[in-house]
C-alpha cells in the first residue's frame, strides 16, 4: 500500500491510534488525525489525502457526514466511513459524498486492509466521451430476456418486476456495471456489508436471486468470484 496517503477522523483516540498502526504497518502515510468536522475538511481540502477515514461521530457540531460531502465537493478522494452501526441517513450520505465504503466498529486489521483496498486499487474505467444528446444506457440486457434499469434499480421480465430485497437488488446492480465481468467476493463482500462476510452468506443471498430468477443469471466462476450473463 505504499504511496498511499491517508487522513484519519476519528474523535476516539485509541480507536484512532489503532487504524494508525494498522494503515502505517501496510505501508500507508498517514498524514494527519483529527478529531472534528470542520478541521476534517480545512485539513482535507489543503493535504488532498487518497483516502478519508471518516468517523460519523465527532467532538463539534459538525457531524462526519456533513464533514465527508463538504469534503468530496471540494477535492478528489476517497472516502470511508467509520461507524458503530449502519442506518437510512448515514447510507444517503454515503451516497451524496460517493463513498468508497464503510468500517462497522469494532473492525480489525484485515477488515481495514481490505476495505482499503478495494478503494484504492480498482482499476479506473476510462473516460469515453459519448456523443451529444446520447446519454449512457439505462438499461442492461441480460440473459434470458432479463432487463436490469440502472435508474431505477429494477430487475425485471417481460415487463414484470422482480421482487428482490435490498441487499439482492445490490448486488444485481453491481454485476451490472460489468455483465460478463467476474467481481471477487471480497469485493461483493465490502459493497454490499461493508465488511468481508463468510462465503455461507454470500452464497444464501445469492440462492435467493437465482430463486426469483433463472438459475444461470448469476453464475459462479470457480476461483475468482460472481458474474451476472449479458444477453
Amino acid at each position: 500500500m505504499k504511496g498511499v496517503k491517508a487522513v484519519i477522523v476519528e474523535d476516539e483516540l485509541i480507536a484512532a491510534e489503532f487504524l494508525k498502526e494498522m494503515l502505517e504497518k501496510h505501508g500507508v502515510e498517514v498524514l494527519e488525525v483529527i478529531d472534528s468536522g470542520k478541521e476534517a475538511i480545512e485539513v482535507c481540502t489543503r493535504l488532498k489525502p487518497d483516502v478519508v477515514f471518516m468517523d460519523i461521530m465527532l467532538r463539534d457540531n459538525v457531524s462526519g457526514s456533513e464533514a465527508a460531502v463538504a469534503i468530496s465537493q471540494n477535492i478528489e478522494t476517497k472516502i470511508i466511513f467509520l461507524t458503530a452501526y449502519v442506518d437510512d441517513e448515514m447510507v444517503d450520505y454515503a451516497v451524496q459524498a460517493h463513498a468508497a465504503g464503510y468500517l462497522t466498529k469494532p473492525y480489525n486489521e484485515a477488515q481495514i486492509i481490505a476495505t482499503l483496498r478495494l478503494a484504492t486499487e480498482r482499476p479506473q474505467e476510462a473516460s469515453v466521451p459519448l456523443p451529444a444528446g446520447k446519454p449512457a444506457a439505462d438499461e442492461v440486457r441480460l440473459r434470458g430476456g432479463y432487463l436490469f434499469s440502472r435508474s431505477r434499480q429494477r430487475l425485471s421480465k417481460d415487463g414484470r418486476g422482480i421482487p428482490l430485497g435490498p441487499k439482492a437488488r445490490k448486488l444485481v446492480a453491481l454485476l451490472c456495471e460489468e455483465p460478463g465481468v467476474s467481481i471477487s467476493n471480497e469485493q461483493i463482500s465490502m459493497q454490499i456489508w461493508g465488511e468481508l462476510v463468510n462465503d455461507k452468506t454470500l452464497r444464501s443471498l445469492i440462492f435467493r436471486i437465482r430463486h426469483m430468477t433463472d438459475e444461470e443469471l448469476v453464475r459462479n466462476v470457480s476461483g475468482t468470484g460472481y458474474l451476472i450473463e449479458p444477453e
